[in-house]
């Protein structure tokens, strides 16, 4: 695979053995690191000693907490490619991910594209049943679907629908809002099974609410971040409920056909298909 077709990104905030992992798993499987771009929103531990080690593709180091937003379209601009692979950092790759992942998209004429995923402690053999996985559900889409873990963003749709909203207090909302775009563009998006990540699950927002004293369950950004949509509440409610239709129809419909769903939850030593 060229590797010029793809960039990829992820920005950090501490969390550095999450960082580690996630690059230990990028290296296992042979991935050039000058490929990777990664934003430092100010962290405090070992983050930039660690990444002054590796001969990464670029490094930005930011002297705030700038938010998702502004760190992934920093990534995106430094290294321009064909696709753009935004990413969280608390994720494990596997084998042939990427190639997995943008030849189902070229093949399918989408524009936006994220992988299946796992979330959850990894007290389980991941590299043993990723490439079992994505052989089974290799024909499987969520067509109209794609979350903020991973996606691959191709080079138009940042010219058509623009990049992430660089609003520091919208932290964890720069997704929502930047997918409302999408749909409103008409974007041709879909989740794959053909491609499979370990996600821990949000290790670096779990840690920047823990440090404002939030609850686990409640929104890091700014209360009002919804107002960006420019919707009402009741367009908001029921595209909520559409999405939950769609979300349940596609999990049985995998169940059915492939025994298993795209996105499943690892619990008390079970998967659990959601």
């Amino acid at each position: 695979m060229n590797k010029n077709r793809y960039s990829l990104t992820f920005a950090c905030y501490n969390q550095v053995e999450y960082t580690r992992k996630c690059i230990d798993s990028m290296l296992k499987y042979g991935m050039p690191l000058d490929r990777l771009v990664v934003i430092d929103n100010a962290s405090t531990d070992g983050t930039r000693d660690y990444l002054e080690t590796l001969p990464l593709g670029g490094r930005i180091y930011n002297r705030e907490n700038l938010g998702c937003g502004v760190a992934w379209n920093q990534g995106a601009l430094l290294q321009q490619a064909d696709w753009t692979i935004v990413m969280n950092n608390d994720v494990l790759v596997s084998a042939e991910w990427i190639e997995s992942l943008l030849n189902t998209a070229e093949q399918h004429g989408l524009k936006v594209i994220s992988p299946a995923v796992i979330e959850g402690p990894l007290d389980y053999d991941f590299d043993a049943c990723a490439p079992q996985w994505g052989a089974t559900m290799n024909g499987a889409l969520r067509l109209g679907w794609r979350h903020a873990v991973c996606l691959a963003v191709h080079k138009s749709v940042w010219l058509e629908v623009g990049y992430f909203q660089p609003i520091p207090k919208l932290f964890g909302y720069e997704d929502t809002i930047f997918f409302n775009e999408l749909d409103k563009a008409k974007i041709p998006c879909a989740m794959t099974g053909a491609s499979w990540l370990h996600h821990y699950g949000s290790m670096t927002l779990s840690a920047m609410k823990k440090e404002r004293g939030l609850a686990d369950k409640a929104g890091l950004g700014d209360r009002n971040s919804y107002r960006a949509l420019h919707q009402s509440w009741l367009t908001r409610k029921v595209r909520k409920f559409k999405r939950k239709q769609m979300l349940r129809t596609w999990r049985e419909q995998e169940l059915a056909s492939y025994g298993m769903s795209m996105h499943g939850l690892r619990k008390n030593l079970e998967f659990e298909w959601i």
